[in-house]
């Protein structure tokens, strides 16, 4: 059954603050939709002025719908209020590496966090 036929809704799994779980679920989505490579590698445009051979073309058509593919999963996983600040990303693969240095390690990021702002206040004491 192609993608497109397919009455199966596919379970998209949210973005809940803990990345780690998240990633593994989402990248194990986007490998079985065969969207992966344009997540993990990203894709090159052309430089200005590159001419491109017909197949060349059709590759980069295929790879551009893939990463749009790829994007609207991302979008569909994470809440509006993180997808705001990360929007101006033009690339499946920018989205994936924002959110990655954003949230990787998150618990162990807010621990340092806390334990700065902690010295912070006694230091005001």
């Amino acid at each position: 059954m192609s993608e497109g036929s397919s009455f199966a809704q596919v379970c998209i799994p949210k973005f809940d603050g803990d990345f780690d779980h998240w990633s593994l679920l989402m990248e194990n989505l986007l490998r079985s939709k065969e969207y992966w490579g344009v997540v993990s590698d990203g894709f090159k445009e052309p430089g200005e002025g590159e001419e491109l051979t017909d197949a060349k073309s059709k590759r980069l058509e295929e790879l551009k719908l893939k990463d749009l593919k790829a994007k609207n999963y991302l979008f569909s996983s994470i809440d509006k209020v993180i997808l705001k600040t990360i929007t101006k990303k033009r690339t499946a693969k920018e989205l994936w590496d924002s959110m990655r240095v954003k949230y990787q390690g998150s618990a162990r990021v807010q621990k340092a966090q806390l334990q700065d702002l902690r010295r912070i206040l006694n230091s005001l004491r």
